[in-house]
């Protein structure tokens, strides 16, 4: 941690997890610039800089998201209850996943990352490599909002309707939404992430030739 209170860029990383729990006091918009001038730092493909976010505080606004959220989430969670009836760990997230539905309209901001230009409907490759060019900003958000101390979540869930999410953001056909984040600060703490060990993930050359023995 350093000296302002802040933690540093390995321990974000090493801390960061999805924080759906969120208080509702709110956050200054200093705090929401200076997260915004760190994600734009990230590289983009051929630095077209193509991105706009969206800053949703509007209570009609984000009504208006959690809506759209709601009618996708909620079968997929029952579903989930459903299938995962033993897996504590995560029945543990959907229980996360039901308080931010059911608080949705509390959480003090929401940003809406976007991409501007047409996608096409091409080959995925296409849409893989144009969404290239927001993801790394994405990350920096999600990473410099940890640091901060401030919890956050990527969910697409609203999005799934673009109909409803362009009316609802007013977005213009050359604007894409590509993720929401809900922000604000955590009900809890950071706890320790669990992740697989990475020498059960890594290849050398080709699948399946581990590279690091544990």
């Amino acid at each position: 941690m350093t000296e302002n209170g802040n933690v540093d860029l390995v321990e974000a990383m090493s801390t960061q997890r999805a924080i759906r729990r969120l208080r509702p006091d709110p956050v200054d918009d200093e705090v929401i610039l200076k997260l915004l001038r760190l994600a734009v730092k990230a590289p983009t493909g051929s630095n077209q800089q193509n991105w706009e976010f969206i800053v949703v505080r509007d209570p009609k606004v984000k009504a208006g998201l959690g809506k759209q959220n709601r009618r996708v989430a909620l079968p997929y969670l029952k579903a989930g209850k459903i299938v995962k009836r033993r897996d504590e760990k995560s029945l543990r997230l959907i229980k996360a996943v039901e308080w931010q539905l059911e608080h949705w309209d509390e959480i003090p901001v929401i940003i809406v990352p976007c991409l501007r230009g047409i996608s096409w409907p091409l080959p995925w490759i296409y849409k893989s490599s144009r969404y290239g060019s927001i993801y790394p900003a994405i990350q920096n958000l999600l990473l410099a909002a940890r640091a901060e101390g401030l919890g956050a979540a990527l969910t697409t869930f609203p999005l799934w309707n673009r109909v409803a999410a362009r009316r609802i953001l007013h977005l213009p056909l050359h604007v894409e939404p590509i993720a929401c984040i809900p922000m604000g600060w955590p009900v809890g703490k950071y706890g320790p992430t669990t992740r697989t060990p990475v020498e059960e993930l890594t290849h050398l050359d080709h699948y399946g030739n581990r590279a690091y023995k544990t």
